[in-house]
Parts: C-alpha cells; sequence; structure tokens
C-alpha cells in the first residue's frame, strides 16, 4: 500500500525543476495591454493627482465641479415631480459633488437609502394609497407648470389668451 507514495515522491524527485521561458519574438511584439477601462481609470487618476499637486488648479478644478454638481442637483430637483428621471439626475447631480466634497458623499447615501426606503413603504401601500400619490404628483405637476407660465403660453400659441386664469401670477 505505501508503493504507490512511494513511486510519486520518486518520479518528483526525478523531474527537472521547471525552467522560465523566454518569450517568443511574436509575445514581445505584442504588448500586452490592460483592459480599456483600468487604463483610463488609471489615467484619471494620475490627471486628478497632477491637478491636485497645484492649489491653484485644485482650487479651480473643486469650484467646477461644485458648480457643475450644484446645476445638474438643481435641474435633478426641479425634475423630480415630473415624468422622467427626476431622481436620476439628483443622484449624479450628488455622486458628481461627492468627487470633490466629503459632506456630498454622505448626503448622497443618506438620500439614496431613504429613497429606497420611500419606494419600499409605496409598493407595499394598498392601491388606493398609490392613486392618490399619484394624483398628488399630478397636481404638484400642474401647479408648477401654471406657476411657470406654461399653460399662458400654450393658450397664446392656440388662441385662448383671453382665458386670463391660465396666465401665471408671478411670470
Amino acid at each position: 500500500m505505501s508503493e504507490p507514495a512511494e513511486q510519486s515522491t520518486a518520479t518528483a524527485q526525478a523531474a527537472p525543476p521547471a525552467q522560465p521561458t523566454q518569450p517568443t519574438e511574436r509575445e514581445r511584439s505584442t504588448p500586452t495591454a490592460a483592459p480599456r477601462h483600468r487604463t483610463l481609470r488609471t489615467r484619471l487618476r494620475h490627471f486628478r493627482a497632477r491637478v491636485r499637486a497645484k492649489p491653484r488648479m485644485n482650487q479651480a478644478w473643486r469650484v467646477g465641479i461644485g458648480v457643475i454638481g450644484t446645476i445638474v442637483l438643481i435641474l435633478g430637483i426641479i425634475a423630480i415631480p415630473y415624468p422622467g428621471p427626476g431622481w436620476l439626475i439628483v443622484f449624479a447631480g450628488l455622486g458628481i459633488l461627492a468627487t470633490e466634497f466629503t459632506w456630498a458623499g454622505r448626503l448622497l447615501r443618506f438620500a439614496r437609502r431613504h429613497y429606497d426606503r420611500w419606494m419600499a413603504w409605496v409598493s407595499r401601500q394598498h392601491v388606493v394609497v398609490k392613486a392618490l400619490l399619484a394624483l398628488l404628483t399630478c397636481a404638484i405637476v400642474l401647479a408648477t407648470l401654471w406657476l411657470l407660465g406654461a399653460f399662458g403660453l400654450v393658450a397664446e400659441l392656440v388662441g385662448l389668451g383671453h382665458w386670463t386664469w391660465l396666465q401665471s401670477p408671478i411670470v
């Protein structure tokens, strides 16, 4: 019974050690490229490190990211009650801000957690509650369109400009 074990150790001892093989000419001529996303990510990190090394460029970068992120965030907040990706735009704006500001990352995690909880709560509700929430959303959309003057603009275009109740009280 011990014979097979002796044979395997004997053959293992007799085998010459494996030599590392030299790459062929073809393998040397074709560079082993990293995946594109990894290369781009690395290049962006190096770029950001160069910007961080220069205080004025770093300040300008942070201000630029702050302005762009804030604009996207405001557009998302405006788009929340309308059909479409309002919350996605809000999360994108917070994500842009979170690349440079720690508070935005915390706010993004907080908002995402509460958004997920809200959507889970809504999905558990009765159809009547869901319908009431849809009516509330519709009322908010109609009110904002009226306040922004969209109804008055359309009324003018179709010849109903004499309907003064369609005119916005603030525009």
